[in-house]
């Protein structure tokens, strides 16, 4: 049996995880097909709506996927972020340095599958596309994987885990 030793700040959050999936999985959640399918539809446009790049405040829809207050766990450009205050920092900067220079950018959602695991815990994953101009109008596109883990908290679906895997340059 081959061991992987995992960094110490993510032994929580794959432990988390796996129990998620091992407890929710395949347990008999008493969910209908109607409502795995509203639950999906749910998570599907919430994360749609929070990426408009039309939107007046377009960083206030990408922060408002996340918790207000307690450990939410990002793995993103080759680092881990564990909290809240340290998850919007990132995001405020990938905005500030990237988000904002393109021009004419369309987000487009190439894939996105929902996996409802209980009343209370959903997987999504999904493939995008940015396709825009630099600020010196030569056109470019960004875009990559997210596997996100949601948990319904206050009424609210949010992000407790994720992870974004950027698509390799042409």
């Amino acid at each position: 049996m081959t061991r992987i030793a995992l960094p110490r700040q993510l032994v929580l959050p794959c432990m988390a995880a796996g129990m998620v999936l091992a407890c929710d999985r395949g347990a008999d959640t008493g969910l209908t097909a109607d409502e795995r399918r509203t639950i999906a539809t749910t998570i599907e446009q919430r994360v749609k709506g929070a990426y408009d790049l039309g939107a007046s405040d377009v960083l206030a829809g990408m922060l408002s996927l996340y918790p207000r207050e307690g450990p939410v766990y990002s793995a993103s450009g080759g680092a881990v972020t564990t909290t809240r205050d340290s998850l919007e920092a990132a995001i405020r900067q990938f905005w500030n340095y990237v988000g904002r220079n393109m021009r004419d950018p369309k987000w487009e959602w190439t894939t996105m599958q929902v996996d409802v695991l209980s009343p209370n815990s959903a997987v999504m994953t999904t493939t995008y596309r940015v396709p825009h101009l630099t600020p010196s109008g030569q056109p470019h596109v960004i875009g990559g994987a997210w596997t996100a883990v949601f948990a319904k908290k206050n009424g609210e679906w949010v992000i407790v885990h994720e992870h974004l895997s950027d698509s390799p340059s042409p």
